[in-house]
């Protein structure tokens, strides 16, 4: 990710020289959303390596939430950057700024061709963590951007419509604001601890179930610590019969295994009570 935030920063600088230079808004959008991503990587990158502090006593989990804020701030700022994109694009409208095409393509060209290198380099972690799922949409939104903007330099070029500028403008906000909308769903999703999307909860307790001996499972709880690792906790009622004969400690060794084996749960924590244990009246609801 350094070699991303590198290229990111080396385009940004190539880019606003270049808006600057041929006074075309859709490159300065262009640029700004660069800056943006640089900044949404370096904060990705500060996120993971803050994220491997151990735990302690006060921070059980250590810092693994940190990756989840720092998405969070990441899709709140694209969704700043698209607003005023898109608000900046319409006001310019029916003004007579005229934008010289020549700069406009080179520097569009370099930033796409910079941002497919990124691409490549972040496709294959995009799929384990949020932060870096974030920088592979934020870049994949630059590479769009720079196809954008170089076809409204062609466009301008060979016709002089300088309104593809702000067409490209306003484009370019569309692409950001869907991806902001979808980061940002995704880490509400974490924060309210909802169940994992790729967890079914209702076919793990079926499965713990389908263990002899397990008469009931119920206070299921399934979330999501940070990106790539689920929680899982229950409450398992276990007959007498196995409780004192087999063990419980075998019954739940065979409920670990099969939540590990089926729904890929390294972190689970069970409780076991015997059936006679459980009292009407005490249970919690599921």
């Amino acid at each position: 990710m350094i070699l991303v935030l590198a290229i990111t920063l080396s385009v940004f600088l190539v880019q606003i020289i270049g808006a600057f230079i041929s006074k075309s808004l859709a490159l300065l959008a262009d640029s700004g959303h660069m800056l943006t991503d640089a900044t949404g990587v370096a904060i990705a990158l500060l996120a993971s390596i803050i994220a491997t502090l151990p735990a302690n006593s006060k921070r059980t989990y250590g810092y693994l939430r940190v990756e989840v804020l720092a998405a969070l701030a990441n899709g709140i700022v694209l969704g700043v950057i698209a607003v005023v994109i898109f608000v900046q694009a319409i006001a310019r409208f029916g003004s007579e700024v005229e934008v010289q095409s020549t700069p406009m393509l080179i520097a569009a060209v370099i930033g796409a061709i910079a941002n497919l290198v990124s691409l490549l380099i972040l496709r294959s972690g995009q799929k384990e963590s949020l932060n870096v799922r974030g920088a592979y949409l934020e870049v994949l939104g630059d590479l769009l951007g720079s196809v954008a903007v170089i076809v409204a330099g062609i466009i301008i070029a060979f016709s002089g419509w300088m309104v593809a500028d702000q067409i490209a403008s306003i484009a370019i906000a569309l692409l950001i604001a869907p991806r902001a909308y979808s980061l940002l769903r995704d880490v509400v999703t974490v924060l309210l601890e909802a169940a994992p999307k790729d967890l079914d909860v209702d076919a793990a307790r079926e499965h713990m179930l389908a263990v002899p001996g397990v008469v009931e499972v119920h206070d299921v709880h399934a979330w999501t610590i940070t990106s790539g690792v689920p929680a899982f906790s229950a409450h398992v009622t276990i007959t007498d019969d196995s409780w004192s004969e087999r063990g419980y400690h075998a019954v739940l060794d065979e409920l670990k295994a099969c939540l590990m084996e089926h729904f890929h749960l390294e972190h689970s924590t069970l409780q076991l009570e015997p059936e006679s244990h459980d009292i009407p009246g005490l249970r919690s609801h599921d």
